[in-house]
C-alpha cells in the first residue's frame, strides 16, 4: 500500500497530445502538462519550482510589485452576479492580493467579434469601469482588436496588473508547516454554477449567483490579525480540489480536508448532484483560501468574518507531514478518499 501511496505522489503530469482541448483550459492536470510541457520548457522554466498567481519583481530601490496577466472567455458574458467585466477586473486584482501585494493598476485589451452590440461593449466596460473603483484601482492603458465575424465569441477581453507589495511581507507554499490549519472564506462553487447555469443548456433552475468580488480588503484584514499566514489563493479554475493539490505538491505536505466544514450552498450542492460534478472542483471568483499557523486560526476566522465578503469564514482542514504531496477528504461517514488533480473539462467558459 506505501509502495502505491509513493508512486501516486512522485506522479506528474505528462502531456500525450498532439492537439489542444477543452480540458487543457480547465485548470486541472492537462493544463498543467501543457503549462509544462510547452511553456515553461520554451521560456526556460525550471519545472517543479511552484507557479504563483503573481510574479514578485524586485526593483533597484529594494521595494517590490507585484505583477499578472489573466484573460476572459467566459460564455455567457453576463452571468447573475456579474459580467465578463466584473470578472477581468476581480481575476486580476484577486491574484495580485492573494500574493499580498495591494492591487494599483490594470491594463485591458479586448478582443471584440465584428458585429458585437456596441449598446453592449459599453455596459460591460461600465461594469469595469464599477469593479475598479470598488477595488480601488485604476485601469491605465489597453488595446482593442476586432476579428471576422465568427472568430469569437463576441468579446475576449485580456488584463494586466501591478500591486505594490509591502516590505516584509512574504507568502509561499515554502511557509506551510505541518500543524498549520486551512481556513476558507465562504462557500465553495459558486461562480462555476452560476455560470454553467446560465448558459441555458440544462433544464435545471435554481437560484445561484455568482462570487465574483475584489478580495483586497479581506486579505488586508487577514494579514492584519494573522501575520503569521503562510499561503493564500483564490479557488479559481479547479476549484478547491485543484489548488489544494498544487498546494500539496508544492509545500510536499499532506492536506487534510474535513468534508462535514466545506462550505457548500444547497443550491449549488443539488445542481453539482445532478449535473454528476464534484463541488470541489467548481470555481469560485471572490472566495480565497488561506492556511494560517494554528494559534493564529481564530483571530484569523474573526477578521474574515468582520468583513460582508468573508462573513461564512470557515476552517475547512489542517497540513500533515504524510502522505506527502497528497489531498485527502476525511468523509461525513468516517472514511477518507484522495483529493486527485481535476481531469477534463466539465465546466466550460467559467472564466
Amino acid at each position: 500500500m506505501l509502495e502505491r501511496v509513493e508512486t501516486f505522489r512522485r506522479r506528474r503530469p505528462r502531456l500525450r497530445d498532439e492537439i489542444v482541448t477543452l480540458a487543457h483550459g480547465a485548470g486541472g492536470k492537462a493544463s498543467a502538462s501543457l503549462i509544462e510541457a510547452v511553456f515553461l520548457d520554451s521560456f526556460g522554466y525550471q519545472v517543479g519550482v511552484p507557479l504563483k498567481d503573481a510574479a514578485v519583481l524586485e526593483l533597484p530601490t529594494g521595494e517590490a510589485i507585484a505583477f499578472t496577466t489573466d484573460s476572459f472567455v467566459v460564455k455567457p458574458l453576463r452571468f447573475p452576479g456579474g459580467s465578463i467585466g466584473h470578472l477581468a477586473v476581480h481575476g486580476t486584482v484577486n491574484d495580485l492580493a492573494v500574493m499580498g501585494a495591494r492591487p494599483s493598476w490594470i491594463a485591458a485589451a479586448f478582443v471584440i467579434e465584428e458585429g458585437f452590440s456596441i449598446a453592449e461593449l459599453r455596459a460591460i466596460a461600465s461594469d469595469m469601469a464599477e469593479a475598479a473603483a470598488g477595488a480601488g484601482v485604476a485601469i491605465v492603458t489597453g488595446d482593442t482588436k476586432v476579428v471576422n465575424r465568427g472568430a469569437a465569441d463576441g468579446l475576449y477581453i485580456t488584463t494586466s496588473g501591478v500591486g505594490i507589495l509591502p516590505g516584509g511581507r512574504r507568502l509561499g507554499p515554502e511557509l506551510v508547516e505541518a500543524g498549520d490549519r486551512v481556513i476558507a472564506s465562504g462557500t465553495i462553487g459558486d461562480h462555476g454554477m452560476a455560470v454553467m447555469l446560465a448558459r441555458g443548456d440544462l433544464a435545471i433552475e435554481a437560484d445561484i449567483t455568482s462570487d465574483t468580488a475584489p478580495l483586497g480588503e479581506l486579505v488586508e484584514l487577514l494579514l492584519g490579525a494573522a501575520p503569521s499566514t503562510r499561503w493564500i489563493r483564490d479557488p479559481t479554475r479547479g476549484g478547491l480540489g485543484s489548488i489544494c493539490n498544487e498546494l500539496a505538491r508544492d509545500a510536499a505536505v499532506a492536506v487534510v480536508l474535513e468534508e462535514r466544514s466545506l462550505p457548500v450552498l444547497a443550491s449549488v450542492a443539488g445542481a453539482c448532484d445532478v449535473l454528476g460534478i464534484d463541488p470541489l472542483y467548481v470555481a469560485n471568483e471572490g472566495k480565497l483560501v488561506a492556511v494560517v499557523p494554528q494559534d493564529e486560526t481564530a483571530a484569523a476566522l474573526q477578521a474574515l468574518r468582520s468583513h460582508r465578503l468573508g462573513s461564512e469564514a470557515v476552517e475547512i482542514g489542517e497540513i500533515r507531514v504524510e502522505p506527502e504531496g497528497i489531498v485527502v477528504l476525511r468523509t461525513g461517514f468516517g472514511g477518507t478518499r484522495i483529493v486527485d488533480m481535476l481531469v477534463g473539462d466539465p465546466l466550460p467558459r467559467i472564466c
